[in-house]
Parts: C-alpha cells; structure tokens; sequence
C-alpha cells in the first residue's frame, strides 16, 4: 500500500513513504516514540510490579480456609489468579485485535481507534484505585479489560512503523521507541518509589499508596497519548474496501488465508510466538514471584524494575547498533540464549537476597528491549504493503494476544505443585524451542518473498 499522507480531517494526494518529506516523517517518528512514553507505564508500574503482588494479596485475604477463591464457583488457588487474569485478558485481545486491524486498513483510520483503545486502558487502569478489601474480582475485571486494550492499541501502533520509516531506519526508528518507553517507566517508577515507601508521612496506608500508584498509570497514559494522536497521520485506504464493521470476521478469515501465501512471514511468528510467550510471561510474573518464592518487600521490587527500566533504554539502543554489525536476526538468537541463562540463574536465586535479584534484573534489562525493538523491526520487512495492521495485529497475537500459554504454563505449574521454582524453570522450552524455529527462517529470502527490498543487513 502507498502510504498516502492524508489528516483525518482534510486528505492530501497521494504520496509514497519514499517521496514523503523527512520532516514530516520525523515529526511523526517523534509524535509515534510518545505512544511507548504513555502506555509502557502501564506495563512497568501496573503489570510487572504492583498489580501482580497486589491482587494476589487481595485473593488470599478473600480465600477459604485452603486458600482457595471461588469466581463463577470455580475453585482457584489464591495465588494462580494473577496469572489466570493475563490469559483470560489475551483470549479477549485475540478476538478482538484481527478485526481491529482489519478495519485500520480497510478504512484507513488508524488514529481514531488507536485513540479508542487507549483510553479504555487507561480508564480501566485508573479505575484500579478501588480496589481493595476483597474485591478480587473488579481487579481480575480491571486487568482483562486493560490488558485487552493495550494489546489492541499496539496492532495499530506498531502498524504504523512501515509507514514512518524508511526500511534502512526501521531498527533504530523502533529501538528509540522502546528506549521511550523504558525511560517513562524508570521516570515513573523513581515517583512510585518515593510514594510507596513515604507513604507514612504522606498520611497513606500501604494499600493506599499502591492503589495510587496504578491509578497514576492510567492518567499518564491517558495524559500523553494526546502526543500521538496529534501527530500521527491517517493515510487514506485503497479503493474498493468494504466497510470494515460489517466484514470484519470475514476479513479476518481473508487475511488468515493471504498469510498462508507468506509462509516464510509465518514461520517467523510461529518462532516469535514461542519465545515471546516466555519474554511476556518473565515480565508479568517476575514480581510475584519475587515476593512469594523469594520473600522480597515491594521496595526491592521496585527498586529492581527501576534498574531493568534504566538499563533496558541502553540494552535497545545498544542491540540496536549490534544489528546494524550483526542483524537483527543473529542478535535475537544471542539475546534468546541470554534470556535462558537468566531463568536457570533466577531457579536457582536465595531467598531473602535482594542483591542477586537486582543482579539477575540487570540481565534482564540489557536484553529485554532490544530483543522485542529488533523482532519487531524484522517483522515489519516481511509485511506486504497495504496489510499493515492486518498483519501486525497477527504480530500482535503473537506478542501480547497469544502469550496466554506462558501464564497458563506458569499458573498451572504453581496449582499443581505449590513451588514458583518449578513455575519459572518451566518457561525455559519457550526460549529453546523459540531459538530453534527462529534460527530456521531465511529472512532474506522472506522480505524477497513479501515484496520489500532486501536491506544490506538483516
């Protein structure tokens, strides 16, 4: 698809991204680098620290005599629920995303539902400042609707990479857009801090203190997605679409066939698939694992997500410059091997030692965001033109829609045998299997495939 420069408002003629003009094109990249500043919040202050050990406290104080809730009369242990709520949110996105991304291309109204999605996210998220007592359930609510809702945001957002960058520039375009993101979340995390372990003098209980923190998230995300939607631009969709409503289940059907064209596209989100679940389910789960296997204070953990937040802007950055030496396919499977070391080393952490913890988090940080920017930037050399956000909200299944198998894996494995040991060690197959699927796909030859030019390094 020509990617016509058009505002919503008033269409332009036609333009390809190659014509565009560079200004333009980076004040979009600028405007496109704010969404990761808005929404990463969420994914580091809500998902990855106060939510997880938080509700799981919520559920254990609302829990029968064998730690046991009961939603809809279904008995779960106390302390599966966390990671039961992040698969049953992804079964939603998975709904919902194709036929999101459908309509993004159809219509050509990226921003509009882009802007939709955000903020119910963020009203979700802020909405999390009720929960308390044992209101396990509006928080089990609240974390599948906003999970739901970021993960549709980012089909749309990341679909807008192939029309912002030149192929060359994809890589770094997309690492500077984590490094934002991760730069929110540190800046965010340092205010959390100071709240959470003041709270005393602020005249805050600590369960105050924590409900304030997962509100603040969804008022910053919704505060500064203003920047992209004022920056973004929609581009006009090719002639001769249907309207996207009624035909989006049939063009859901249509794009799952148009992929079996690309199996080479497909191969790499099968292998994406693999290993992302597990980056996904590391992320989601590391602070409850912190605190109930390791028996650290949510102080620790925060102070440890705040050294990954730092150390994963130059972690994407760096990795970034590796991939213009090395690819981003050969820097993957070397991040892929490190993100292995980091679970054997996390199984085998002691109890009540911080200072491993943070060890272990700084590994994590150097490699977490350079491993998603780059399999993001890859993917979108193997996307045909015209099916942007069709084929990333595929690309999004992979990363957030289909990551529910990690979280079932790691709960189911915490159900049966009591141990968050053997919950970690289990994700281990997503990255080996992962590595392997990924190590097998010709990349060249799949941009060749997809109808894109081939960059000098890939």
């Amino acid at each position: 698809m020509s990617a016509e420069t058009a505002d919503t408002a008033e269409p332009t003629p036609e333009r390809t991204t190659d014509g565009a003009d560079a200004a333009d094109r980076r004040r979009e990249q600028r405007g496109w680098y704010f969404y990761d500043f808005a929404c990463s919040v969420y994914s580091t202050s809500v998902l990855t620290v106060f939510l997880g050990p938080y509700l799981t406290s919520v559920a254990k104080a609302a829990a029968d005599a064998d730690g046991f809730v009961h939603p809809l009369g279904v008995p779960v242990r106390a302390g599966s629920l966390f990671a039961y709520a992040v698969s049953m949110s992804v079964v939603v996105a998975v709904v919902v995303m194709p036929i999101v991304g459908a309509a993004a291309d159809r219509t050509g109204r990226k921003k509009p539902l882009l802007g939709a999605a955000a903020y119910v996210g963020a009203a979700a998220t802020t909405g999390m400042f009720f929960l308390d007592g044992h209101r396990y359930l509006l928080g089990a609510f609240l974390l599948i609707v906003a999970n739901a809702s970021i993960s549709v945001s980012m089909v749309l957002y990341n679909a807008y990479l192939p029309q912002i960058a030149e192929p060359d520039e994809r890589d770094a375009v997309s690492s500077r857009g984590w490094a934002f993101g991760y730069t929110s979340g540190a800046l965010v995390l340092v205010l959390n801090l100071v709240l959470y372990t003041g709270h005393d003098s602020f005249g805050l209980s600590e369960s105050d203190a924590v409900r304030i923190c997962l509100a603040s998230a969804g008022v910053w995300w919704g505060a500064f997605t203003v920047v992209p939607l004022r920056r973004l631009r929609d581009r006009r969709a090719a002639p001769g679409g249907e309207g996207a409503v009624g035909s989006g289940w049939r063009q859901l059907i249509a794009t799952l066939r148009d992929m079996r064209r690309h199996p080479l596209t497909l191969s790499f989100l099968l292998a994406y698939l693999v290993y992302n679940d597990g980056i996904q389910t590391v992320i989601s789960q590391a602070s409850v694992y912190g605190s109930e296997e390791l028996g650290l204070d949510q102080t620790s953990l925060i102070t440890a997500v705040l050294l990954v937040q730092v150390l994963a802007v130059a972690g994407a950055l760096g990795m970034g410059r590796l991939a213009r030496v090395y690819g981003a396919k050969r820097t993957i499977l070397a991040s892929l091997v490190v993100w292995t070391l980091i679970l054997v080393a996390g199984y085998f952490l002691p109890s009540d030692a911080p200072v491993f913890f943070y060890l272990l988090a700084s590994a994590i940080g150097l490699v977490l965001g350079g491993s998603q920017a780059l399999s993001r930037s890859l993917f979108s050399h193997l996307v045909p033109r015209g099916k942007e956000a069709e084929y990333f909200s595929a690309y999004e299944m992979s990363d957030r829609g289909l990551s529910w198998l990690g979280p079932l894996v790691f709960g189911l494995a915490y159900q049966l045998t009591g141990s968050y040991r053997d919950a970690i060690i289990s994700l281990v197959i997503f990255f080996a299997i992962g590595s392997v699927l990924l190590a097998r796909v010709p990349v060249r030859q799949a941009v060749a495939a997809a109808g894109n030019p081939v960059p000098e390094r890939i």
